[in-house]
């Protein structure tokens, strides 16, 4: 099927006198008629369902749909995007391994990386999005175990060169994980252009209302584990904490990453959606594909104003034609990028905040990537604890404004920036 296609039908399909929607299975439990029955769940031998925390139906009919998307094998849902980027990595590296990432990344995954998993033994080398092939290669350790990096980057808006990064990580032996949140695979698939692993925030475009937090996980079914035993002994030795099963034997490349995921991660973590939340999500994945090219066409019309208005200083948004990434964003993201645009005030920090003040359709949010269009200045909200100077070298300087373009008429959301910057 079509990606427009699996978005309205992918992931479900209705027996005979069925729901034809998704049904919210809203239970803990199940129940089984013997202990037998419920053992071969837990020996992994049968397949179903005995406790919500690790997998439930609804679930999984949502996960299997974003998995088609994505081109994978298969798919979880977690609880929030930032515990899909966290067992993804964590699923494969340990106390005393190290991880090769983009610097250019959401702030929240650059600190869970740098921060609290650096607190957990496992170290981080953070590479520019433009390195070069040679400083990709030099980033590498023989502890080494992933690759990371976002499609489109949160806030800076830069476009990773997946090919590459993908090339590089695979002569070292180790996958490429790619957090896929702003483009959606109605823009780029990134396991076409060789990712292993794809992450999502679904509280984004798939959510797409502002309705239900929430992550996913695709595997590609495409990296070879036993290739690289030694690298990954959790997924290619028995796991004694789960009845001696190895995963990559059991499962194969197409199945062990997920398997593994759930039995460990979420066994142990808990960090599950909820069914009633993966049921929105479902809502949303059904009109993605109308939504994304709704968002791009705006998000593009609204950079092209920006770009050419005399109170505007700079425009980052890889749509247009004099922005550094828009060789790359032709490339992956042929069919538009997203409607996430930032940029920044001639007048500095003072004209950000009047913008602000006289914005009347544009909320004041934190969010991003809503059917309704929100607006951030980061250096009066989120960083507003530092310098001009710390800002600035964070990326985001006293008059940047990052703005999420919604699904409104054009026409309208112009006159709003328009007026909003009349007295700036």
């Amino acid at each position: 099927m079509k990606t427009n296609t699996i978005c309205v039908q992918g992931g479900y399909t209705p027996g005979n006198g069925e729901p034809r929607q998704i049904p919210i299975i809203q239970s803990t439990n199940f129940k089984y008629n013997t202990s037998e029955d419920m053992g071969k769940l837990f020996d992994l031998e049968a397949s179903g369902y005995f406790y919500t925390r690790l997998q439930n139906p609804t679930n999984d009919y949502v996960a299997a749909k974003i998995a088609q998307l994505e081109g994978g094998t298969a798919a979880m849902l977690t609880s929030s995007g930032q515990a899909a980027n966290f067992f993804a990595l964590f699923n494969i590296c340990e106390c005393g391994d190290h991880i090769v990432s983009s610097s250019s990344i959401y702030g929240g995954t650059f600190n869970l990386i740098a921060v609290t998993m650096k607190r957990m033994g496992i170290d981080v080398t953070f590479v520019a999005p433009t390195a070069t092939e040679e400083e990709l290669h030099a980033a590498f350790r023989p502890n080494t175990k992933a690759m990371f990096g976002e499609t489109i980057a949160n806030p800076a808006l830069t476009v990773l060169d997946i090919e590459l990064f993908a090339k590089v990580a695979h002569e070292h032996g180790v996958p490429l994980i790619v957090d896929n949140t702003f483009a959606t695979p109605v823009g780029c698939r990134p396991i076409e252009w060789g990712a292993d692993i794809v992450t999502h925030s679904t509280t984004k475009y798939m959510d797409g209302h502002g309705a239900g937090v929430g992550g996913a996980i695709v595997d590609s079914g495409n990296f070879d584990w036993m290739a690289h035993a030694d690298k990954y002994p959790g997924l290619t030795t028995p796991d004694e904490s789960y009845h001696g099963v190895t995963y990559a034997e059991r499962f194969g490349n197409a199945g062990a990453f997920i398997t593994k995921c759930t039995t460990q991660l979420m066994r142990d973590l808990g960090s599950i959606q909820s069914p009633q939340n993966a049921f929105l999500l479902n809502l949303g994945l059904e009109s993605l594909h109308v939504r994304m090219k709704r968002h791009c066409e705006n998000g593009q019309a609204v950079a092209e104003f920006l770009h050419d208005h005399p109170k505007v200083a700079y425009v980052n948004y890889c749509g247009l034609p004099d922005d550094p990434y828009h060789a790359l964003a032709e490339k992956y993201l042929p069919n538009g990028s997203c409607g996430v645009v930032s940029f920044g005030l001639a007048g500095g920090r003072e004209a950000a905040s009047i913008f602000m003040k006289n914005l009347k359709l544009a909320a004041i949010e934190t969010h991003v990537a809503d059917a309704r269009t929100c607006c951030l200045n980061p250096a009066s909200s989120t960083h507003r604890q530092m310098t001009d100077e710390q800002l600035k070298e964070a990326g985001v300087p006293a008059e940047l404004v990052r703005i999420s373009i919604g699904l409104e008429d054009i026409e309208d959301l112009i006159a709003d920036l328009s007026q909003a910057l009349e007295n700036c």
